[in-house]
Parts: structure tokens; sequence; C-alpha cells
């Protein structure tokens, strides 16, 4: 029997388990592991240090280091998330609907698990414990399947939140994380039919896109970040200046920042300067159109449709000075993820326009894409977010880790 599939058994066998916890316990649950992520906080930056001991060695980006790097206030963070989830409401059980038929059949729709979750992601060992404890929460069983740079990070999670779990009477087996980092494991684990139920992938947009192609298994996908920020001829410079710096520099590495700046031509030359002023402070390097170059030197260099079309994950980013709101619109029409866009405009036409043509998860007029979050948007953590239509849209919390089933009552009705 493979590895994969002996996660798979464990995962099934604690599906009904998790699946009719009660709230309190689900709850209970949750305390336990952030009690024991704050009180074995020392343990994990050790384990956390070994992967980035192999990161700097593997010459992995400075942005990258970052995504990476558990610290004390980080995994304060990390239990305060699964903190705010106890405090959510339990969606499973809910009634969305109920009615009565003509012939007296009574229909009741109502959230139920999605069964066992299988997650690959990279890098950020976070994601360990969002997902972890959003499954856990919303009645799921889950596999997690992060990379190589974090593997002693995500070993260690999941030994403690495995441990919390039997310490409050429920099957470790809720929560197992992959120990092998093996392409041959990834590929099995996204064929895992009869096992896993849906999985998420969450990274990279090679990564996501290798999910999508080659799982049999249902996919949610999520995640790649190529999100713009499109400066309006009518915009207020300073909150242009701020929306943009924090858009792209906050934290550059994850999906939410923005890859490319658009410019109105009539905007142009006043606020370029401003911005190339403000990423000075971190280095960032700017790729340009021939209008940028023109308006702020050979400090820019020249951008191709590659610079447009990539998500950089660094201090990098693409710029282009555009004639109108619709060559913008055309613009991230053809590069977008359909991830989060903004607009920096006091038009209110400008503003309805865009959030009505621009296809994405997230639209922002006048605030900074670093929001979309679930912690942000008030679900706690997310388990990622997801850039499709089907099932579910941006932020994934609680709600979006369940599906429905009807239950009919009947007295004796056939058809």
């Amino acid at each position: 029997m493979s590895y994969t599939k002996e996660l798979g058994i464990k995962a099934k066998n604690a599906e009904p388990i998790i699946a009719g916890a009660s709230t309190k316990l689900k709850n209970d649950a949750l305390s336990a592991i952030s009690k024991a992520l704050t009180e074995n906080a020392q343990l994990i930056i050790a384990e956390n240090a070994k992967d980035l001991q192999a990161a700097k060695e593997n010459n992995m980006s400075q942005a990258m280091q970052d995504r990476l790097k558990l610290d004390e206030t980080r995994i304060a963070g990390m239990a305060k998330g699964v903190d705010e989830l106890i405090a959510l409401n339990d969606p499973i059980g809910q009634v969305i609907d109920g009615f009565e038929r003509p012939n007296g059949l009574r229909i009741t729709k109502k959230r139920v698990p999605l069964g066992v979750i299988g997650i690959i992601f990279e890098s950020r060992p976070n994601v360990t414990v969002d997902a972890a404890a959003l499954c856990l929460k919303a009645g799921n069983a889950v596999i997690l399947k992060g990379g190589k740079e974090a593997i002693n990070s995500n070993i260690c999670l999941g030994k403690i939140m495995r441990d919390a779990l039997e310490k409050c009477g429920l099957p470790a087996d809720i929560i197992q994380v992959v120990d092998n980092t093996s392409r041959e494991t990834t590929n099995e684990l996204m064929k895992l039919n009869g096992y896993v139920d849906v999985l998420i992938p969450r990274g990279s947009a090679r990564l996501i896109q290798a999910v999508v192609q080659n799982a049999t298994v249902p996919v949610i996908e999520t995640g790649a970040g190529n999100c713009h920020v499109y400066v309006d001829d009518s915009a207020d410079i300073d909150m242009a200046v701020d929306i943009t710096d924090n858009a792209k520099t906050q934290r550059p590495s994850v999906c939410n920042a923005i890859e490319s700046l658009l410019v109105h031509k009539d905007i142009a030359e006043k606020f370029l300067p401003a911005i190339a002023e403000r990423f000075k402070a971190h280095n960032v390097k700017i790729y340009g159109c021939d209008k940028t170059i023109d308006i702020l030197g050979d400090t820019v260099e020249k951008a191709t449709e590659i610079e447009y079309a990539t998500e950089f994950n660094d201090y990098i980013i693409a710029v282009k000075v555009v004639d109108s709101i619709d060559e913008a619109i055309a613009h991230i029409r053809k590069y977008s993820t359909r991830h989060s866009e903004c607009i920096v405009t006091k038009s209110l036409d400008s503003a309805h326009k865009f959030q009505k043509e621009v296809d994405a998860a997230a639209v922002y007029v006048n605030a900074s894409t670093r929001f979309t979050d679930g912690g942000e948007f008030g679900y706690g953590a997310e388990i990622g977010i997801s850039t499709q239509k089907l099932h579910a849209r941006g932020p994934m919390g609680l709600a979006e880790l369940t599906t429905v089933k009807y239950l009919i009552d009947g007295n004796g009705q056939i058809r």
C-alpha cells in the first residue's frame, strides 16, 4: 500500500468523528492548539531555523525567506488566528433553506462538511496552522502537503496540533502532515480519488496550474496574484502613493501584493516621481513602458510582455502609462489572474465603471489590495484566495469549506 493511500485511509477513518463533533468539542480542540503553539514557540523557532538555513544555502530570495520565517510575533499571530476561529459561528448544521412542497414533503437544506480536504502549498508554514484550524472548525479532516523548503517547520507544527487533538479526545489523524516532499507523493495525492474529496493548491502560479492540470480529485483553484493598481486622472496623489506603496512593499511575497501599476497619462508626470521616491526605501526595481522611462529616466528598465504577465513576489513592479480607464481595464483583462484589482480615483463614475467591468474576486476603490485576506474580511484565518468562479471565490473561510445536504421528511409519499 502506498504512503499517500495510508494517509487517505487514516483521514477517512477520522472524517466521521470530526464531522459529528459538537461545536464545543471543536472549539476546545482549537483552544488546545492555540495554547500548544504558544507554549512550544521556541521549539517551532528552532525547527524553522533549519529551514531558513537551508533557504540561505539555496539562495532563496529575501522576500521568500521572509515568507518562510517564523518568530515569536508570527507564532503569536497564528495562535491568535486560531482563537479568533473559536469566536466565529460554526457553519455545520446551519439551515440554509427550508420549505414544504404541495405533496407534503418537508425539505431542509443544511450545511455539512466537505469531508477530507487535501492542501498542497509552498513556503509559508503558517498555512499549516491556518488550514488545519479552518478545516477542523468546519468539520473536515485534512492532509497537508507543504513544500520541502518548510518541511521541518511543518512537521513540528503538525505534531503540536496532533498532540493537542489527542488531549481533547479526538483522533490525531484529523490533521495529517505529509513528511515526504517528493514529487511522486504530490502526484499520488492529486489522484487520491475515493479518499480526498477536494484538493486546494496554494502557492505559485506554476504549482497551482500543475495541480489543476494533473489532478483527478476535484480542485479549488487559488492564489496566483498578478494584481494591479490603476491610478486614475482624478486620483489624490498622496493617497495613490500610500496605497501603491503599501500594496507593493508591505509584504511583496504574498498573493495580494500588486505586481503592476497603471497610471493615467494626465497624472503620470506628477504621480510617477512621487511613487518612485517612495519605492527607494525598499530598492524596488521598476520596469516600465516608454512613457514611464521618459518621466523617470534610466533608472527604469524597459517592460515587455513577460514583465506585465509575471507575479514577481519581490520588490519588483511593472509600470504602464495608459491613455484612459478603458485602456487600463483592457490591460487588466489581458494580464490579471482575477485575484485583486484596485482603482484610486475621486470620480464616482470611474469607480463604478472599474468595479463593474473588472473581473476579479476582489475589486477595490481607494484601498490597498493587501486587504484581500480572510482575517481582514472577518473570517478568521483563510484556506486561500479562490480565483475561480465555481463553489467559492475570494477569501475562503469556514462557509467555503462546507457543502450542502438536503434532508427530506415525508409521510409515505410515492411518485
